[in-house]
């Protein structure tokens, strides 16, 4: 909840539900602390992490639901381990974080907020210097095609650009041959795209993906979009192209070592965006997500697992089964 209590987080959702009692943590810190969940069988978890030692002695914790599509601050294995499943909002996310990529896109490409300044520090001759480009005719390249990537190109779908292409070795033949889009290597998208938007997870294939090497095959033109996770992208070499203008701007609304201390060493350049990892957040995002995560509350206590399972292999452990039924036993 926000700091007045009144964001709708789909709480409504438990009221037809009188048996499932719900309360919010009175203490916020970067990680989740075992006396937090005791007495607890579910969590609904947004930003801290939770770690091994958050379920040291977990007793009948049966489940975290996740806000978003990122669960890389979870310990699926430690979940696993103590007969926990994880699931997340996979879905909710799609439009908010479609259309924010699309509001970034537009802000890159006109210079926006380099024309703001222009005006408020008085300096309205320096306008020609920050000729805009517009969507029309320019390919986008993504990086990573669920849920997100795919509402990325409905939007853009207005805008009289090229093919998007796409880099995801992870689609199935079958979404791999979805209409609109062509896939193609991650060399070849690179090259090739006016807009590069990263929509993958962080995981140790997709980590420092994009680093001095593929930042070299872009084109100077090309606008840098991440607003997946810190980390996917290299920042040294990030940072050093954007100083010497390798390519033409960057849009980052995520970092590794976030929540940051200070102002990155980005704050100083006039060719990047940057947002605290929340470009997506609306309210009708927060909405969302809560519907769904606590939907999937409601279905695991009515004896139905929720969507979006990240570690499905634990449905089939005894200690899950029996936990599953004292849960049962406890909301009946």
């Amino acid at each position: 909840m926000g700091p007045d209590g009144d964001r709708d987080i789909g709480l409504s959702v438990f009221d037809g539900h009188p048996d499932i009692q719900f309360r919010t943590l009175d203490e916020h810190s970067g990680e989740i602390l075992p006396a937090q969940i005791q007495n607890a069988h579910g969590l609904i978890l947004a930003t801290p992490t939770l770690t091994r030692q958050s379920l040291r002695q977990c007793g009948d914790f049966l489940a975290v639901g996740r806000f978003g599509v990122g669960y890389d601050s979870v310990d699926v294995t430690a979940c696993t381990e103590a007969d926990v499943l994880l699931f997340i909002t996979r879905g909710a996310v799609d439009y908010s974080m479609a259309e924010a990529t699309l509001l970034w896109m537009l802000a890159l490409s006109h210079h926006l907020t380099v024309k703001d300044r222009l005006v408020r520090q008085g300096l309205w001759d320096q306008r020609d210097l920050y000729m805009g480009t517009e969507l029309r005719d320019r390919t986008l390249g993504l990086v990573g095609c669920g849920g997100i990537g795919r509402s990325v190109v409905q939007l853009c779908g207005g805008f009289g650009m090229k093919q998007p292409l796409v880099y995801d070795p992870h689609l199935t033949p079958r979404e791999a041959k979805q209409p609109g889009v062509r896939t193609v290597g991650l060399d070849e998208l690179l090259a090739s795209s006016d807009f590069v938007s990263v929509h993958c997870p962080l995981t140790d294939e997709t980590r420092n993906l994009i680093g001095a090497r593929e930042i070299a095959l872009m084109k100077p033109t090309t606008y840098l979009i991440n607003t997946a996770r810190g980390g996917i992208i290299d920042e040294d070499a990030l940072f050093d192209a954007l100083v010497s203008r390798q390519i033409a701007g960057a849009a980052l609304d995520c970092f590794v070592g976030e929540p940051l201390a200070a102002p990155p060493r980005y704050a100083g350049l006039d060719n990047v965006l940057l947002a605290p990892h929340c470009i997506g957040w609306t309210h009708e995002l927060f909405r969302d997500m809560g519907i769904m995560a606590c939907q999937g509350m409601v279905d695991l206590f009515l004896g139905n697992p929720p969507r979006t399972v990240i570690n499905p292999e634990v449905m089939d452990r005894p200690g899950v089964k029996a936990k599953w039924a004292r849960v049962r036993g406890v909301t009946a």
